[in-house]
């Protein structure tokens, strides 16, 4: 490839090819008088001394390549040489056109300026900012802002520097700043270009990377909203050692617990946030307690890192993981569920596991409760079953009732029967019955009868006194033999 500086096609009649631009070097009217510098990044300088007014032209750069050419009909600098010596003007000419700062840190911005007549007033504003002026077409003070109350400072020399500092810089900040001065006859206009400040927070980007056994090989960027990003100069930082790095990209060996930032050459203390590989998860279960089987159990994995990790689960003994997320639930938990669990966690830097955790199913007690109330139950059934053999017992013991009266005592195996019973007895010419149904007809006499007793087993005890009024639970009925 090559380069130069041809002078504008006015001078075309000096080349030997008109279509053929020569370097400005070769011309004889710049003789002595001209010196071109180019540097690796891609910049060229053409340097002319002892100005004469014929110099004033309109400068390109070309270059060439084996397939390409650079065109000079595209516009260049225009450069006027003028011929009056020894007049001042008013003129404002800014250190830097663009700034790119840190949030968070400050910046000076500056000028240089000179003025015909006296200086009435001089200031530093933001022409989008004219909303907020009381006429908009009459620029006002930056401190007077209340958006910069307590951040701006201007400090003047009596050489004609004036310099704009802002601190505790915001996003909000980024714009572009003008210097203006008034005299008795003039004012700067602030159509003019000023300084263009952009303030951007740094981060720290993943652009390749290679995850090895105990490692993983990275490159980082470090990344701004800057159009000027890839000519700043930078600061890295690892474990929070300075490291000797320039560009705005650092490619390295990574372990975990490794911590990287990148700041701006100067910003030293307002580094991009750190990067690093997740830390050691930690897992917590819910409930805490004894799991039951049927029941839900929810695992959390925690950790720390940056940027974004995402979560796995596994179980050990196999090999496809379980679940993904930070929460992992396994509803109606069952043996089988049993067994060490840990979670993963894993980002664009590294990853890391936890520890296992022991999960096994607790059998709830039902069967022994169902044991304990069956066990007391029975005892009571036969706690009360002595009892009301005791009792009826005692209740036939005490003492003969007269022939004629019916006594009904349960035996052993009707004690132990609640279910209904039924007793029929034959009553063979009994002087005196109790109960009989006694026909007036003379002719038709019965030699017997014959009563049907059917009783409904209670728990009370029976009443055996000759007094005791008609069971209702007992019926009584008659049946007719025939002779």
């Amino acid at each position: 490839m090559s380069s130069d500086w041809p002078p504008s096609s006015e001078r075309r009649h000096q080349w030997q090819n008109p279509s053929q631009p020569e370097d400005l070097s070769k011309d004889s009217q710049y003789s002595g008088r001209v010196q071109v510098s180019h540097t690796e990044t891609g910049r060229s300088t053409l340097t002319i001394t002892d100005l004469r007014e014929t110099d004033s032209a309109q400068y390109h750069f070309t270059f060439r390549t084996r397939d390409f050419e650079w065109t000079s009909s595209l516009p260049g600098t225009t450069l006027t040489v003028t011929g009056v010596r020894g007049q001042t003007c008013n003129t404002v000419i800014y250190t830097d056109r663009s700034i790119c700062a840190t949030k968070g840190s400050s910046v000076n911005i500056s000028c240089t300026y000179t003025s015909v007549g006296r200086i009435t007033s001089k200031f530093w504003f933001r022409s989008d900012r004219r909303h907020q002026w009381q006429n908009p077409s009459q620029p006002e003070d930056l401190r007077k802002d209340s958006q910069y109350s307590g951040r701006v400072q201007v400090s003047h020399t009596e050489t004609g520097r004036s310099t704009l500092t802002i601190t505790d810089l915001r996003e909000t900040d980024s714009a572009q700043y003008h210097f203006t001065f008034r005299t008795r006859d003039f004012e700067w206009t602030s159509s003019l270009p000023g300084t263009t400040l952009t303030v951007t927070g740094l981060r720290v980007q993943v652009i390749r990377l290679t995850v090895q056994e105990s490692h993983t090989d990275a490159e980082l960027e470090c990344h701004s909203s800057c159009r000027s990003a890839a000519r700043l100069s930078y600061v890295w930082f690892k474990n929070g050692e300075k490291i000797l790095k320039e560009a705005n990209s650092y490619k390295d060996q990574f372990y975990p617990g490794d911590v990287v930032s990148c700041a701006l050459t100067g910003h030293e203390d307002y580094s991009s946030p750190s990067v690093y590989s997740p830390k050691v998860p930690s897992v917590s279960v819910s409930p805490s307690a004894e799991i039951v089987e049927g029941r839900s159990v929810t695992l959390t994995c925690s950790s720390d890192f940056n940027p974004a990790a995402n979560y796995t689960w596994y179980k050990e003994n196999e090999d496809s993981p379980k679940a993904s997320g930070q929460i992992f639930t396994i509803t109606d938990f069952r043996p089988e569920h049993s067994g060490n669990y840990y979670c993963e966690a894993q980002n664009t830097i590294g990853r890391q596991r936890s520890k296992s955790y022991v999960i096994n199913v607790a059998v709830f007690p039902w069967h022994s409760i169902v044991i304990g109330v069956s066990v007391v139950v029975l005892l009571i059934t036969v706690f009360l079953l002595v009892r009301k053999r005791r009792t009826s017992k005692q209740s036939c013991d005490t003492g003969e009732r007269p022939d004629n009266i019916e006594q009904s005592c349960p035996s052993r195996s009707e004690e132990q029967d609640d279910d209904q019973y039924t007793r029929v007895y034959f009553v063979k010419n009994q002087a005196d019955v109790t109960y009989s149904n006694i026909r007036p007809d003379g002719d038709h006499r019965h030699d017997s009868v014959v009563y049907s007793d059917v009783s409904f087993n209670r728990a009370a005890s029976r009443t055996t006194g000759p007094e005791t009024e008609e069971d209702p639970a007992v019926l009584y009925s008659t049946v007719k033999k025939s002779r």
